[in-house]
């Protein structure tokens, strides 16, 4: 098992009610639930930050594509997908 360690946050009481009863209707402790809900927010914030590091690598380096060529591909795309339904 991972060590923990305690933080104290201030909860609104109308999310602190709802940990209450999430906490009662799964037999699980708010300290669990609030963990996991912690460890996710975390995990995917973390995903979105590395990901907009690399994008500005990406950008930096020049591996872009400008934006009115991918436009004009999608419209291609568009067209053609609406002439194979016509």
């Amino acid at each position: 098992m991972s060590e923990s360690t305690t933080l104290t946050i201030r909860l609104p009481q109308s999310v602190k009610d709802k940990l209450d009863q999430l906490a009662i209707d799964t037999d699980r402790s708010k300290s669990y639930l609030a963990a996991e809900a912690v460890e996710h927010y975390v995990d995917r914030e973390l995903a979105i930050v590395a990901s907009i590091k690399r994008g500005l690598e990406d950008m930096e380096a020049g591996r872009t594509v400008p934006h009115e060529q991918v436009m004009a591909e999608v419209r291609e795309i568009i067209e053609a997908a609406k002439r194979k339904h016509a």
